[in-house]
């Protein structure tokens, strides 16, 4: 992609009002037209939300982006929304043992409710902060029960493919142990014994940035700096990493544009959660600074990665070794193209990638050369997503932004009448990590409180 080098927040104020105006009219629609009983919206086909059985990951961004609605306008019918449908609907995704989707699901609701109540953004209605508390506890600790331990003695959170999968989407999932950890909870194991939530959060990012992003260190021969494998696989018998492989992307040796951005993210604004956090527990400084190190590593070798395999306005394809690339050689080197005939790019890959790239570059210091770097590709990106042809402003499309890619190899995107490839519609992930991006912006461009996933601990 190509970095301006004169950009700023304040450039995209008039971007980010059209957004918001767009985004409040777009969300009441849905949440008028969408019949919980459905299950939860995913993605759209022919411009409607549609539910798509594979696991419930998504009904928490919906919520989600009431909330963050009513936190970027003040107006009160998104916080009564998004606080009724997180208290009647999200009770069932706090207890869920069987997907690694907490980070995503309940920080997204419970949490972004009780950062606003402490923030002094609305009234602490009938306890909610303690409800919202409880839920983010127990949250916490059913996603770190979820283990598989390796040879080292360490382990991850596995997926919901099983015991032998550590996805690199779950680095975010490490959110709701952070949370929970910093609200003094702790997963009772046997023997009423504490297992530290922080420590396991540590071990899977770890384990993550050591089996699923690679560095150009020579461990195959497609290891270039930055290259993430959307997942690692293990032996459960010994704990013995076997190999890389992927669900939704092209193959284990490519990279999956939205596995690198989880990776990038997660790590970027995990880093911010050390910087800004003081452990109580002095045992876990050296993994404190072992594990910020580690972060710190992959997100500097994903962000280059994702700058140097990304078309020049910030948007990627959805994987940077999908064979019809080969038939766009200059892909790198001209904006995205969303109406090609060969591969899709991914609009919500580039969503949450901004908000990862801006962390890093805010982390490292905007005023310094890497951190301006990133900080800059960050705006741009954002720049690309929050605007035309990626902002839907068609009033009867559900969606926000479009050109949005679920899961490519299993056809499941909708491609339309006339086309080869899927584009023109929106992901609930999506539309929802633009909501976060456009409240990040919005919040510095007007000088209110960093956005953050913890709010006060």
């Amino acid at each position: 992609m190509r970095i301006p080098e004169n950009i700023s927040p304040a450039q995209l104020k008039p971007a980010l009002n059209r957004f918001f105006e767009l985004s409040g009219q777009k969300i009441r629609q849905l949440n008028a037209d969408w019949e919980p009983a459905k299950g939860s919206p995913v993605f759209t086909v022919d411009g409607r939300y549609s539910a798509r059985g594979w696991t419930e990951w998504t009904q928490g961004f919906q919520f989600g982006c009431q909330l963050l609605q009513f936190d970027a306008t003040g107006a009160q019918e998104f916080l009564t929304m998004g606080r009724e449908n997180t208290h009647q609907y999200m009770a069932a995704h706090v207890s869920h043992i069987g997907v690694h989707d907490h980070g995503f699901n309940n920080v997204s609701t419970y949490g972004t409710l009780r950062r606003l109540i402490l923030e002094g953004r609305c009234e602490d209605r009938a306890g909610d902060v303690a409800a919202c508390e409880l839920a983010l506890k127990v949250s916490g600790a059913v996603q770190a029960a979820r283990w598989t331990r390796i040879a080292d003695g360490t382990g991850f959170i596995y997926s919901f493919n099983g015991p032998h999968s550590l996805f690199s989407d779950t680095i975010r999932s490490c959110r709701s142990l952070m949370v929970a950890h910093g609200l003094g909870h702790a997963l009772m194991g046997e023997g009423d014994r504490p297992i530290s939530l922080l420590r396991r959060a540590m071990e899977h990012i770890n384990n993550t940035c050591a089996f699923n992003v690679f560095y150009g260190e020579g461990r195959d021969r497609y290891d270039l700096a930055g290259r993430v494998a959307h997942e690692g696989l293990f032996n459960c018998n010994d704990g013995a990493y076997r190999c890389p492989s992927t669900q939704q992307g092209y193959s284990p040796f490519t990279t999956w544009t939205r596995g690198l951005a989880w990776i990038l993210t997660g790590c970027a604004e995990e880093l911010e959660f050390f910087d800004q956090w003081s452990p109580a527990e002095s045992d876990d400084t050296a993994l404190i600074q072992a594990t910020t190190a580690t972060m710190l590593k992959a997100a500097r070798a994903t962000a280059d990665f994702y700058i140097a395999h990304t078309a020049t306005d910030g948007i990627p394809y959805w994987d940077t070794g999908a064979p019809g690339l080969a038939e766009m050689p200059d892909r790198y080197d001209t904006p995205s193209r969303p109406d090609n005939p060969y591969e899709p790019v991914d609009s919500s890959a580039a969503c949450i990638a901004a908000q990862g790239l801006l962390r890093l570059g805010r982390y490292l210091g905007t005023e310094t050369p890497d951190g301006a770097r990133y900080w800059k590709a960050g705006l741009a990106v954002a720049r690309a997503v929050l605007t035309p042809p990626y902002l839907s402003e068609d009033a009867h499309h559900h969606g926000l932004v479009l050109h949005s890619i679920y899961h490519r190899p299993n056809g499941w995107d909708h491609t339309p009448a006339g086309k080869s490839i899927p584009q023109g519609e929106s992901s609930m992930w999506g539309d929802y990590h633009a909501m976060e991006l456009a409240v990040y912006l919005k919040r510095l461009i007007a000088g209110e409180p960093y956005l953050t996933f913890w709010g006060k601990l």
